[in-house]
């Protein structure tokens, strides 16, 4: 009898989907209606100056909804536990699919860490070359011989990444399909914990998400911001939507697909977001998509502000493009709509920062505090609780992949106190980009 009490005790109570979801709202809800409650006298002031309805607006968009969406995140990362896998160690075909564009300085190492893969299963290797004007395909097959690999170079001359995975999408015969990009370093257990995943997943599970890190964060400040981003915001977004079924990106740099469903709903997209509008498109069919934090990956991010602005205006551009064609309102998961919902106000919030936020915070440094004051410091205690909870949960990611953390507090502090002030501009431009039709550029 005491024998069957102990048990009782360890064993792991399963707490709902749904019931994390409302519980997590309703925290965000309580945590709204403490900021409103606490914000009452800015939005009198406030209304003098720019009428009630614009200081609830500017409010909204600078304190409210932000800290309901963080709270959101907390509350959703706290009760947060990933299923074990099924089968710790998978042995299916799968098939990697590297686009690549001048990348002949790089697409060696990548190899080489697929080389050093810990799995078991046959692994097959499409290199598709999007009109390189450099040895790119030449020194894949060089190095694929060296690292003794299975792999085949298909080329690609009309422009654009969409195109190229679509021609190598042709070649492929496994049920599964892995993206990487020419830059991205896989860490030793990548593919079998992905693979592990996507395997002990549902069977309207089509993708799976995986980790994606910075490799380069010792080149530059740029660098160790991003490596923040990286490691705490990104990760943690994934990790709330992955909870919810329903991960908005599975990102082209590491993400493992079904090819049957890839197939199905057309291949890659022509959008500057192709894996943005891609992973929208399984949702819309009803398909789930799941985010796996131990399939790690590394990868190569801009270095200069030049690089960083077009990459993340891109990023921006593509959840537009995505918005467009597949509506929130249109997924069929409740879970994703409330998701995609959060994205459909993210221009207006961004608007707000980028011209309310930074330029009251400049006139706050010559004492007039119209826009920013005391009051909007209560949303730092819980970005920085956020940072934490995530921060406590990839360390142990980390330790079980037996990777270390790499001591960059200044980078931290820089990251949580002005990295937004960096990114809703670039943002914005996304936006105005494809409000304006911009030409598209893909690297």
């Amino acid at each position: 009898m005491d024998k069957h009490i102990r048990l009782s005790f360890n064993k792991e109570i399963y707490i709902h989907v749904k019931i994390k979801f409302w519980y997590s709202h309703i925290i965000a809800a309580l945590w709204m209606t403490l900021s409103i409650s606490l914000s009452i006298s800015w939005l009198e002031d406030l209304s003098k100056l720019i009428t009630r309805p614009g200081a609830i607006l500017l409010i909204a968009g600078i304190g409210y909804i932000p800290g309901y969406i963080n709270a959101f995140v907390v509350s959703s990362l706290l009760l947060d536990k990933q299923p074990k896998y099924k089968n710790t160690n998978p042995i299916r075909d799968i098939t990697i699919i590297i686009a690549c564009r001048n990348e002949e300085g790089a697409i060696s190492e990548t190899l080489k860490y697929i080389a050093k893969q810990d799995y078991k299963g046959k692994i097959k290797i499409i290199i598709a070359d999007n009109g390189s004007s450099d040895r790119t395909s030449m020194v894949a097959v060089k190095a694929a011989e060296e690292y003794k690999l299975d792999l085949i170079s298909v080329y690609e001359k009309k422009p654009g990444k969409h195109n190229a995975l679509n021609t190598a999408l042709r070649y492929v015969t496994t049920e599964y399909l892995i993206t990487l990009d020419a830059d991205t370093l896989l860490h030793k257990a990548a593919i079998k914990n992905i693979v592990a995943r996507i395997e002990s997943s549902p069977k309207d599970v089509c993708a799976v998400a995986g980790t994606v890190l910075v490799r380069n964060s010792r080149e530059n400040l740029i660098c160790a911001l991003q490596e923040w981003d990286y490691f705490l915001g990104i990760a943690s977004i994934k990790r709330m939507q992955g909870l919810y079924q329903g991960t908005l990106v599975a990102q082209g740099a590491y993400s493992i697909y079904k090819t049957q469903v890839i197939e199905e709903v057309g291949g890659w997209p022509d959008a500057i977001g192709e894996d943005i509008v891609l992973t929208w498109r399984f949702l819309q069919k009803n398909k789930r998509v799941y985010f796996e934090p131990y399939a790690v990956a590394f990868t190569e991010v801009p270095a200069s502000l030049k690089h960083l602005i077009r990459q993340r205006s891109r990023w921006a551009r593509g959840m537009i493009e995505a918005l467009k064609i597949v509506k929130p309102w249109e997924h069929p998961i409740p879970y994703v709509r409330c998701l995609t919902m959060i994205n459909l106000i993210m221009p207006y919030l961004d608007f707000v920062y980028t011209f309310c936020w930074i330029p009251g915070l400049i006139l706050a440094f010559f004492g007039k505090f119209w826009i920013v004051g005391v009051t909007t410091l209560f949303v730092i205690p819980l970005a920085m609780l956020q940072n934490y909870v995530l921060y406590s949960y990839e360390k142990r990611v980390f330790k079980s992949l037996n990777l270390r953390i790499r001591k960059n507090t200044g980078g931290f502090i820089l990251y949580v106190l002005f990295y937004q002030m960096l990114m809703s501009p670039i943002s914005v431009l996304g936006y105005l980009q494809e409000l304006f039709k911009l030409r598209r550029i893909w690297k």
